[in-house]
């Protein structure tokens, strides 16, 4: 009866030595995340701070106006928004 098997060992130091190699090497050449945003995007971002303070102002207001049930939703005005979408 066999107990050891000397190929199944040898295969997993290999293994080991190699994930050992790999991790020596990412250690070394460690790489920085990077965002770089696009001319666009960023004169988009720039109309979207300008609108700032009246968006704010708005949303507080709908918020109050849906908290005291005094919202309400043209529902012909609603359906011409969404009839593009569906087409």
């Amino acid at each position: 009866m066999k107990i050891n098997d000397s190929q199944r060992i040898g295969a997993y130091r290999t293994y080991q030595q190699h994930n050992e190699t790999r991790t020596n090497q990412a250690a070394g050449k460690r790489r920085k995340d990077e965002v770089q945003f696009s001319a666009e995007a960023m004169e988009l971002l720039g109309a979207q701070r300008s609108e700032e303070p009246n968006r704010a102002q708005r949303i507080e207001e709908l918020k109050n106006e849906v908290r005291s049930g005094t919202y309400s939703v043209d529902a012909g005005e609603l359906a011409e928004k969404l009839l593009p979408f569906i087409r």
